[in-house]
């Protein structure tokens, strides 16, 4: 493709608040963090647009609003899916952090993560939360499936995990961070992430507790929002334990930010007939913490059942 019309292609978004990144190859991953990372490898994408932001309450609410959607989280599990699955555990909610009073063993994140029955993205904390005072945070309780419902009425795509790191490089290839190398540039957070000991102490010095509306830390070099913290994003691929399927790592992922709910904890790991596969999330939350969780880098990722939901992971989306 020339560069006139390549150049005419980046000025013509198909949907307001995109922006375009450029194709491109770029070193994927990382050797010197979690097992998952590894190996650092080569990749090359095409151009694409993609959300500045990710995608906020607002937008969802007009989705649901335009189709009735009910979202996974709303919905009561399928007994079929879950034949072994006590049948008091399948109650529509999901999972929502409780922090706990005081320092408590890092080894179980049962400690600090509860199903809530009746939570949603639309009650974020379980009944008697709203999100009235959120409307620009980025939505949260969305499931691979809801998410991927969003984009196809919208008339857009969920990002491949090779696009989303790509993007979140913001072209400082091999970079630790989306903003440089630097855990906190000119000493002050560069995204919505914990500070203090995890999971009991945030300081806040980011100014926020929990999610904070989209756009309110540094862009990337793509002029994009949020790709670190705030809350992990969905991609389209499916999760294996190594960027290499022919390393067959069987190495144990720290599941530390994406807590199976009970019905997923009974059932146990995922195996071949489970009902629902994993999918890739990026970027971290605002729960990722250097002393527990270090995982608000492009390189990081983890997997998590497509039909299940937290709230502490969201999306955003691309044209291709």
């Amino acid at each position: 493709m020339s560069a006139m019309v390549l150049n005419d292609v980046a000025t013509r978004a198909p949907h307001k608040g995109m922006v375009w990144i450029p194709g491109g190859t770029f070193w994927m991953g990382s050797n010197g963090h979690y097992t998952e990372e590894r190996p650092m490898h080569q990749v090359s994408v095409d151009g694409f647009w993609m959300d500045t932001h990710e995608v906020t309450n607002a937008a969802f609410r007009r989705f649901v609003k335009d189709t009735g959607y009910i979202t996974t989280a709303e919905r009561r599990p399928d007994a079929a899916d879950f034949p072994d699955a006590d049948p008091a555990l399948l109650v529509a909610g999901s999972m929502v952090f409780t922090p706990p009073p005081g320092p408590v063993p890092l080894d179980d994140y049962r400690r600090w993560w509860s199903y809530i029955p009746g939570a949603c993205w639309q009650r974020p904390e379980g009944p008697g939360s709203n999100i009235g005072q959120r409307n620009l945070h980025p939505v949260t309780h969305v499931s691979y499936l809801d998410v991927s419902a969003y984009a196809e009425w919208s008339g857009k795509e969920i990002p491949s995990e090779a696009e989303w790191e790509f993007a979140a490089r913001g072209g400082l290839d091999k970079a630790t961070y989306t903003w440089g190398d630097a855990r906190e540039p000119d000493g002050r957070p560069g995204g919505n992430v914990w500070q203090g000991q995890f999971p009991w102490e945030n300081q806040r010095l980011d100014g926020y507790d929990g999610t904070s509306p989209v756009g309110r830390f540094r862009s990337n070099g793509y002029g994009l929002f949020d790709m670190a913290g705030n809350v992990w994003e969905w991609t389209r691929d499916h999760f294996l334990p190594s960027h290499d399927q022919g390393m067959k790592n069987t190495a144990p992922v720290t599941a530390c930010c994406v807590p199976k709910n009970p019905v997923q904890q009974a059932a146990g790991d995922l195996a071949a007939d489970e009902p629902y596969p994993r999918r890739v999330v990026k970027g971290g939350s605002h729960l990722c913490s250097p002393n527990y969780c270090d995982r608000y880098r492009p390189a990081a990722r983890q997997g998590h059942t497509e039909d299940a939901s937290t709230g502490h992971i969201g999306f955003r989306c691309i044209v291709r």
